[in-house]
């Protein structure tokens, strides 16, 4: 099976591109988009260890939050997932109340206790109420999420010039990176406001992959493009939300508002500006996410 497929616009035929959509969001029906790829050696890793019980961080619409709940209830896991913002609860939203169906203990938190995700001292408190757990970071991003990330690009049977793929924690772009060949380079589109720490965390997330799996190659094959998070997580436009609508009707492509919808529009922009040199062949990644499009929660600005 393939799950690549190619979109026209009279626009990439004017600039002389070829387009395709990998469609993640059609891999795995149930894990769903990069997150299958991101959580399947995180999975492995927690049942080398013996571990039952899996536990992560993310806000109210977090697709690596669905995707976890769904994991461990495919593969026998119990699942805790530590949301931002106390005033929920499981039914504030599609993605949290789909995740509570499929067995996960949604456990709320503050803003405040959800910045000391990675502290130490909160991480044993969590344990001390939770019980024991495989911790697996926010967004899934860690060493076994670049292996897994790793093997995207080979669900592309042909070459290509340049990725593209939503971006909110690195994990999966620092991982395809680590796949492409010395000519090729992966552009991401950051959905958050002020997302140029994300420079930081790829460079973080290759040296712990380095140090867990013992390899090394360096490539300097990563572009971001900061401009279209459309006032940040989780908030949108009317602008996006009309090229949203024409976009899915003139492709079949169904995307959400949070991650795909901005990504698509980026890369219409950027093939508008030029940015790619006639005759490149471009993969945008669609990285599922599209149990969060029913809600109605989301931020208009």
């Amino acid at each position: 099976m393939t799950f690549t497929e190619e979109i026209f616009a009279p626009l990439f035929s004017k600039k002389e591109v070829k387009v395709f959509v990998l469609r993640l969001d059609k891999f795995h029906p149930e894990i769903g988009g990069n997150k299958y790829f991101k959580l399947n050696y995180n999975l492995q890793k927690a049942k080398e260890q013996n571990h039952h019980t899996l536990l992560s961080f993310g806000g109210a619409f977090s697709n690596h939050i669905a995707a976890l709940a769904a994991a461990g209830k495919k593969y026998g896991f119990k699942t805790i997932g530590v949301i931002r913002g106390e005033e929920l609860n499981p039914d504030s939203n599609p993605t949290l109340k789909l995740a509570s169906e499929n067995g996960m203990h949604l456990y709320f938190v503050s803003r405040d206790q959800y910045a000391l995700k990675e502290n130490e001292t909160f991480i044993g408190k969590l344990k001390a109420e939770l019980g024991d757990f495989f911790l697996i970071p926010e967004g899934g991003s860690n060493a076994h999420a670049l292996k897994g990330c790793m093997e995207i690009k080979d669900l592309i049977p042909f070459d290509f010039n340049y990725m593209l793929t939503a971006c909110g924690t690195g994990g999966t772009i620092a991982g395809i990176s680590l796949s492409l060949k010395r000519d090729q380079k992966v552009i991401g589109i950051p959905v958050l406001k002020g997302a140029e720490f994300l420079k930081n965390n790829v460079v973080k997330l290759k040296q712990l992959y380095f140090e867990e799996y013992g390899l090394r190659e360096e490539k300097n094959n990563i572009e971001f493009e900061f401009d279209y998070h459309f006032g940040g997580y989780a908030k949108t436009t009317t602008e996006l939300l009309n090229f949203k609508t024409t976009f899915e009707k003139e492709t079949g492509v169904p995307t959400d508002r949070i991650y795909t919808a901005k990504m698509f529009y980026a890369l219409y922009d950027l093939v508008k500006k030029d940015r790619f040199q006639k005759g490149s062949t471009i993969v945008a990644i669609h990285t599922g996410g599209l149990q969060g499009e029913a809600s109605t929660a989301l931020d208009l600005t």
